[in-house]
């Protein structure tokens, strides 16, 4: 018996011994040993043939081929960090986005054109064209500002700039910020009524607005000035005191001590009210909801920011649709007291018109908000539709229109 006990010990022992070896074996198959190698670089989405690319720009994704690539910490591109998900990879592939601002003229020379590939087990730099994209312009800080008044020009990729174009003529004095994602410039003292687009060229390309900056005529609804297609509730001002750089009239919407959930855009100082105009033009009726947008300029002072409460823009006194704009609310949830430096352009895609008091389903088309002929009212309200009563609320509001964005 005790013989018998002694071999079934052993054997077990020799099971336990292979098995630990297996799975040492095993491990070691598993773990990426030796530093990375990059081989080449492709498009994260293959084109038809070879996707071998011998270039990239920013904002890109690109699969990096090569070797021990697994355990990454950080994938740098022209010394700055991109974005991946170490889960995704193999031992010889690896998916990266490239980041979307890169400071070009800031780059030291050693990391210029470079990816460095840092792991657990080693590091490489590999060397590779990263080159800044052609430009793109995604707004303008203030459309209809004044001659000689400060504006920005808002996109990514504006570096080696060749040349400026604002309202239509041509701007030397600018500055560009180090990222590449602003122009700060003067409006041109020469600009006209009618103004024009604004288009800046770089060493890779070029963009331009389809729409105009300083056009007091263009899809304009109501500007206070030479365009008033309001039947009733405005409450025009034109202090440059109250609100300076204001370009000629304006609205002022008001309230003070607003019950929660009060509805009553009717009450005075709270609305704006507009006749017929036409939204789209017939010929673009069919066009997408988000190739047009409802476009104002407002300004609202430090002495009465902007907190609780929300501006709905809407289709012939309905709330079928209605477009929100709440710029005091944060992408993630919080809030912040909202105060603009002067005057600044909102865009409000159509595609923001929505069911359920903004909040619910989309607009299905351009006629379905507008109608078939694009020609309709437009009404923009101040109105209470939270759970916080409203102390006192100020904005004043200029040039509704709507243009054509894209």
């Amino acid at each position: 018996m005790k013989k018998l006990f002694y071999n079934v010990n052993n054997y077990l022992l020799l099971v336990m011994l292979a098995t630990v070896v297996l799975t040492q074996s095993g491990c070691k198959k598993d773990t990426t040993s030796g530093a990375p190698v990059i081989t080449s670089i492709r498009d994260y989405v293959p084109s038809p043939g070879d996707s071998l690319i011998s270039r990239v720009g920013t904002g890109q994704w690109v699969v990096i081929s090569g070797r021990n690539l697994k355990g990454a910490l950080q994938i740098n591109f022209d010394g700055v960090a991109g974005s991946f998900n170490d889960a995704w990879f193999s031992d010889t592939s690896a998916i990266a986005l490239i980041p979307s601002v890169i400071a070009f003229p800031s780059v030291p020379s050693k990391q210029l054109n470079t990816i460095q590939y840092i792991t657990t087990h080693g590091q490489t730099t590999f060397s590779f064209p990263i080159v800044a994209p052609a430009p793109t312009i995604s707004g303008i800080s203030d459309e209809d500002a004044n001659p000689g008044d400060s504006v920005k020009i808002y996109g990514f990729n504006f570096f080696f700039i060749k040349s400026v174009v604002y309202a239509g003529l041509p701007v030397t004095g600018y500055t560009s910020s180090s990222d590449g994602t602003s122009i700060t410039l003067a409006v041109p003292a020469a600009v006209t009524q009618n103004g024009g687009i604004v288009s800046v060229t770089t060493n890779s390309g070029s963009a331009s607005t389809i729409y105009t900056v300083h056009d007091f005529i263009t899809g304009v609804f109501q500007n206070w000035d030479n365009i008033n297609g309001y039947p009733w509730g405005s409450n025009t001002d034109n202090s440059s005191t109250d609100y300076p750089g204001n370009t000629g009239s304006y609205n002022v919407l008001t309230a003070t001590n607003l019950s929660a959930n009060d509805f009553g855009w009717y009450n005075g100082g709270r609305g704006v009210n507009m006749g017929n105009a036409q939204w789209v033009p017939v010929a673009d009726i069919d066009s997408s909801l988000a190739d047009y947008a409802v476009k104002f300029e407002i300004s609202v002072t430090a002495a009465t920011p902007w907190v609780n409460g929300s501006i709905y823009v809407a289709v012939n006194y309905s709330f079928t649709y209605i477009a929100l704009y709440q710029p005091w609310k944060n992408a993630n949830g919080s809030s912040s007291p909202f105060v603009t430096n002067g005057w600044q352009t909102v865009t409000i895609p159509l595609s923001n018109f929505r069911t359920n008091d903004g909040t619910g389903t989309q607009a299905a088309s351009i006629t379905d908000l507008v109608g078939a002929s694009g020609n309709n009212a437009m009404e923009v309200w101040y109105i209470n539709d939270g759970s916080t009563p409203v102390v006192s609320f100020a904005a004043a509001i200029d040039n509704i229109r709507v243009v054509k964005i894209q």
